[in-house]
């Protein structure tokens, strides 16, 4: 009997140790015995990377002879994964080896057990022994990859195929493939969409998302990635804009991008950098799925400018920044570069035009909503001052 009929059997009980978390767990210890490096490593990261490989197995020993059907993509991802880390290149085989070396003497067990004949055992180790030297190969060109400042084909084009998936629509990806691009089907994640498309500081940003276990490409011409926690500000450039989400299974992520996605639309227009959650930009994105309501408010509360005066539009400016700066006086004039006297005259030039203060506490049982000074007379004056402006702007460009 040749191996090719004892092939399927095989590779079952390959796919079989790849769902053992038990299994998993002796390959993850093998390597951490073998490798101090890695053993600083938590055993989530590791044993993440160890079912891959063995997962990866059994379908290399299934399409053994169909090159075009294998995938090292695992490996690739490794590779790149603990150049991120920081983990030499030699600690990293060391690991690596000890972990393959266990997978075949439990593989050889468990093909005992299944009533694999002996004769064909050998050809077993032969062809184990074979995908373990493919695998180190393709563990160096991940690393080497990402030592370049690029991720590894094979890992990017899975990642980035992956992502769409999960965030724009299109076929769920399995919890095979969930695992071969480094994500854990159980999750959370949070999702992260930056103002960057392909660029210099895109991969920057890429190889920080990995040395976070997340993962990134490009979606919708942005970078987008998963993290199973949120960098620090200090670990994003000052330059660049990133808005996160907060935690949620990979299943529920599709919501938190289009709202990740519109809040750095939002940011950009007003040029804002640096890392925000997405609640930051709560108000706005809720506000701007009501377009018509902001324009009612500002033919009612507002009817008094003129939008082809320039000094009305000062005035407009001037009373948003007032509220943006809590309605403090030197708060707005600092923010301005102006003098609060000046700050004080605009807004009572505002009230002339408008009939309403906005310095003046009005009391709550005013008939007139707009007269108020409570919180959400606030939000209504400043909703429809920014859909004014942005009109006003809107029609200028």
């Amino acid at each position: 009997m040749t191996v090719v009929h004892e092939r399927e059997p095989v590779a079952e009980i390959l796919r079989a140790m790849a769902a053992d978390r038990d299994v998993c767990g002796e390959l993850v210890d093998a390597a951490r015995t073998h490798s101090p490096e890695v053993a600083r490593l938590t055993e989530a990261e590791t044993h993440s990377h160890a079912a891959a490989l063995i997962r990866a197995a059994g379908t290399w020993f299934a399409t053994f002879g169909r090159v075009e059907e294998q995938d090292f993509a695992a490996a690739l991802l490794l590779g790149a994964d603990r150049a991120g880390q920081g983990i030499p290149m030699t600690a990293v085989l060391r690991g690596v080896q000890a972990a393959l070396t266990r997978a075949v003497e439990i593989t050889l067990d468990r093909c005992r057990s299944a009533g694999v004949p002996d004769s064909t055992l050998l050809t077993v180790v032969l062809r184990l022994k074979e995908y373990g030297d493919a695998v180190e190969r393709h563990v160096i060109n991940g690393y080497r990859a990402a030592e370049r400042g690029r991720t590894p084909d094979g890992v990017s084009e899975n990642r980035t195929r992956l992502l769409r998936q999960l965030l724009v629509g299109g076929v769920v990806p399995s919890s095979e493939e969930l695992a071969r691009a480094g994500l854990r089907p159980d999750g959370p994640y949070h999702c992260l969409v930056s103002d960057i498309g392909d660029s210099a500081r895109s991969r920057l940003l890429s190889r920080r998302l990995s040395a976070l276990r997340g993962i990134s490409g490009l979606v919708e011409g942005r970078l987008v990635g998963l993290c199973p926690r949120v960098p620090r500000s200090e670990e994003i450039e000052a330059s660049t804009l990133v808005v996160t989400s907060p935690a949620a299974p990979l299943d529920g992520l599709r919501p938190m991008y289009r709202l990740c996605v519109r809040a750095v639309g939002i940011g950009e227009r007003q040029e804002r950098r640096g890392l925000y959650d997405v609640t930051d930009f709560a108000a706005e994105i809720a506000l701007a799925d009501q377009p018509l309501l902001g324009s009612l408010l500002g033919e009612r509360l507002l009817a008094g400018l003129d939008r082809s005066d320039g000094f009305h539009r000062q005035l407009a400016l001037t009373a948003q920044a007032f509220l943006d700066n809590g309605r403090r006086l030197d708060q707005t004039a600092a923010a301005l570069f102006t003098h609060p006297n000046t700050v004080r005259y605009r807004l009572g030039r505002l009230q002339q035009l408008t009939g309403v203060s906005l310095t003046d506490p009005q009391p709550p049982t005013d008939p007139q909503p707009e007269n108020r000074s409570g919180p959400l007379s606030t939000l209504h004056w400043w909703w429809a001052l920014t859909t004014w402006l942005r009109a006003d702007a809107d029609a200028d460009a």
